[in-house]
């Protein structure tokens, strides 16, 4: 992870050194203070890695690179706000330490100076970039509200939680690593290749973020144990334990959504889920699209070395938080 590190070194010195205005306050304060909680910074270190394995400009890669993060802060910030989320990166949310008006309106200027800094990049790869970007944006939009139409619905399938993530989460590191391609020499078909890893790596990822949700290490994970099954959201270990429970289990599982006693309700599910064995089968789910996305990755055509992208994957595999 040595190089990759030299990646996000980057990528603060870009994010601290942000054009943001003093006043109104209560608009800027609140972005310096959330991207100063930091990150992995994964989706932009994903454009200047393919940027690099297809022979961009850095300074070129760097721009599109910045406005990925941007508009990935946006969406974190509103998504705290439709969570009711108490922290982020274990410190206090926008919306919890301001208000909720303040964190709508602060996001929405992380997504208007994300195409300030793609409009940054070569005019000859506009067209494509704000297709991607776009497409993308409204991609994610979707894949939110489709979250928080399960919130409603009593049975939601597997194939449609894997859609919902898809679009949440994973189009954006596809994204990520187009842009990085766009801006080199890539062809279509790798265009195509990278964004396949990227898309299956993303699933991979949010998979491994529902399992850490509830069996990670709180002090790594950095947000509130169990607030998935707190907020009985739909996850893939709710919706496999669902499938496979016995009728005895499955008449708990759905006491526990109107249990009230959070410490209970989350320690009672944790044991049924690890009764049902859903927390391996979801593993088997994010293995399955980590090696569709590796496999992705060695049909790309490129005379650079793809071991940082193999590396960072690798991390994303392993990760604990």
């Amino acid at each position: 992870m040595q190089s990759l590190n030299s990646y996000l070194e980057s990528l603060e010195i870009e994010i601290k050194q942000l054009d943001l205005p003093n006043e109104p306050s209560n608009l800027y304060d609140p972005l310096r203070y959330f991207l100063d909680l930091g990150g992995k910074r994964i989706r932009p270190i994903l454009t200047l890695l393919a940027g690099k394995l297809f022979e961009a400009d850095p300074k070129e890669a760097m721009n599109a690179a910045i406005a990925v993060e941007l508009f990935h802060n946006f969406t974190l910030i509103h998504d705290d706000i439709m969570d009711n989320a108490p922290l982020r990166r274990n410190k206090k949310t926008v919306h919890e330490k301001w208000n909720t008006n303040i964190g709508i309106l602060s996001g929405d200027v992380l997504f208007v100076k994300a195409y300030e800094f793609l409009g940054n990049c070569p005019k000859e790869h506009l067209k494509n970039l704000f297709f991607v970007f776009t497409k993308t944006a409204k991609e994610v939009c979707e894949g939110q509200q489709m979250d928080m139409d399960f919130e409603t619905r009593e049975v939601v399938s597997e194939i449609d939680y894997l859609e919902m993530i898809r679009l949440k989460t994973s189009v954006l590191l596809g994204c990520a690593l187009e842009m990085g391609a766009i801006l080199g020499v890539a062809s279509e078909e790798d265009r195509r290749l990278v964004y396949k890893f990227g898309e299956q790596l993303g699933i991979a990822f949010q998979i491994q973020d529902d399992i850490l949700d509830l069996f990670g290490n709180p002090e790594k994970v950095g947000k509130q144990l169990g607030g998935d099954v707190i907020c009985n959201k739909k996850t893939l270990l709710s919706i496999s334990a669902k499938n496979i429970a016995n009728e005895l289990q499955l008449v708990e599982l759905l006491a526990l959504e109107s249990e009230e006693n959070h410490e209970y309700k989350v320690n009672r599910t944790k044991e049924l889920y690890l009764e049902l064995g859903v927390k391996e089968k979801c593993v088997d789910h994010m293995k399955k699209h980590y090696e569709i996305a590796m496999n992705a990755l060695t049909q790309i055509n490129s005379t650079q070395s793809k071991k940082e992208l193999i590396d960072l994957a690798d991390f994303l595999f392993h990760r604990e938080h």
